[in-house]
């Protein structure tokens, strides 16, 4: 039935100005702006995707990994969001960096948004 259609994801934000701020000036990203039912932003993904962050009143952070982003070397891009002011979140299963390093699993990190919105990177595979 939607095997045909095109998609694309959606979350909230509180902000969409802090949004595109975070989303093009500190992680590089390009991103579209625009204010049809409210306050809302585009971004475009590398690879194609896209996502829609709309402003929400009463936004309430996701509790799960809204965007993840393959990367060539995990570490690399942590240390960059570091010196850019992104702080990764130390979990029961990272290490004092920041980064969950299983030998079965490739690494990955995860940091927030400025809505608390959780964002990932994994190395790619």
């Amino acid at each position: 039935m939607l095997g045909d259609s095109s998609a694309f994801s959606t979350f909230s934000t509180d902000s969409v100005a802090a949004a595109t701020e975070f989303y093009r000036d500190v992680l590089g990203l390009e991103v579209e702006a625009f204010d049809s039912m409210g306050p809302m932003l585009t971004l475009h993904l590398p690879g194609g995707g896209r996502t829609l962050i709309y402003e929400k009143n009463d936004h309430a952070p996701a509790t799960h990994t809204v965007l993840m982003f393959e990367v060539a070397d995990v570490t690399a891009i942590a240390q960059t969001l570091g010196r850019a002011g992104v702080a990764l979140e130390r979990l029961g299963w990272t290490d004092d960096d920041g980064i969950a390093r299983a030998p079965e699993m490739p690494d990955t990190a995860w940091f927030k948004d400025p809505a608390g919105n959780w964002i990932g990177i994994i190395a790619a595979q």
